[in-house]
């Protein structure tokens, strides 16, 4: 289904997926999940025009990339070059830069319960290295939604694949009530600027502490825009009355943001109105030695898997 077209003419096309009692509508403009419907009740944050996708969306349901997270100073050397990346947060890279994957368009291949996106963001784009070829594959089943990522690069490069769906169990109003489970022993704090300080914090005794149920708004306001350090095969668990996600990983972390800075002025929604659970590796990590390495090489295969299941409560 044809969704519009882009300022430069390019042609945004709307895919709708049906399998495992699930119901997705995908877009080919940044790989946007657009809207996932459980037991009848769409779960995610989306817009209705590819107009507001291009002028009042913070990544609703997008892909980002390269560089999901922060950079810090936009910038990060490799092999003993350094790279300047395009810097869209104050001083950092924030999700690939001022134009990344979020704000491309996608080539698609689409079956009934699952569709295959694919990009090539050639050398230089945003400043990053080497040219990239990704393939994204959304597939419902087994009440699901799974994401496989893969890639693979022509010269040395780094790479931070993610999701950025918002998701309202509830389907409407604020997430604030909304209880999260996360399964880490430590999360990477930050500066005042968002940049992590490379420590890995324990989360004991700390508001950051979700490995038991806790309510989004019950501490800190819901002022959650965190990266966890996932323990090993380690699930995050989302409750709002009768409905249940949970979402598994091979990632590291997850950033847990509770939407704080939606604002109806700026987007379609309010603040709170959804939570993001973006699984990923550590923001910055191309300047933390200490954090999993992110770099990619050529004759490497880059794969991950994320899942947000909806098992019957």
């Amino acid at each position: 289904m044809n969704f519009g077209q882009t300022p430069e003419g390019e042609k945004v096309e709307r895919h709708v997926l049906t399998g495992g009692g699930l119901t997705a509508a995908v877009l080919t403009y940044g790989c946007v999940i657009q809207s996932l419907e459980v037991d009848g009740v769409d779960v995610v944050l989306g817009c209705d025009t590819l107009g507001d996708y291009l002028t009042r969306s913070r990544y609703f349901g997008a892909v980002v990339g390269r560089y999901g997270n922060r950079i810090a100073g936009g910038r990060f050397d490799l092999d003993g070059t350094t790279y300047r990346l395009a810097r869209n947060n104050g001083t950092a890279a924030l999700h690939g830069g001022v134009r990344g994957f979020d704000k491309r368009v996608w080539s698609a291949s689409a079956a009934a319960d699952t569709i295959v996106l694919r990009h090539v963001s050639p050398d230089g784009e945003e400043g990053y290295p080497g040219t990239l070829s990704v393939e994204v594959t959304y597939t419902l089943a087994a009440r699901a939604l799974r994401i496989d990522y893969a890639a693979v690069t022509d010269a040395p490069t780094v790479l931070n694949l993610t999701n950025h769906s918002y998701f309202n169990l509830a389907g409407g109003g604020d997430v604030l009530g909304h209880v999260v489970t996360i399964d880490a022993d430590a999360y990477t704090p930050v500066d005042e600027h968002k940049i992590p300080t490379g420590e890995l914090a324990p989360v004991e005794g700390t508001p950051f502490d979700f490995r038991s149920p806790a309510a989004v708004g019950a501490r800190m306001g819901g002022a959650y825009d965190h990266n966890y350090v996932l323990n090993p095969g380690g699930l995050i668990r989302v409750e709002c009355g009768d409905r249940v996600m949970e979402v598994a990983t091979d990632q590291p972390g997850v950033q847990f943001y509770a939407g704080g800075m939606l604002s109806p002025e700026l987007t379609p929604y309010g603040p709170h109105a959804g939570l993001c659970l973006e699984t990923q590796h550590f923001p910055d990590s191309p300047n933390n030695p200490g954090f999993p390495s992110v770099v990619l090489r050529p004759g490497e295969e880059f794969r991950s898997w994320t899942e947000y299941r909806f098992p019957i409560r």
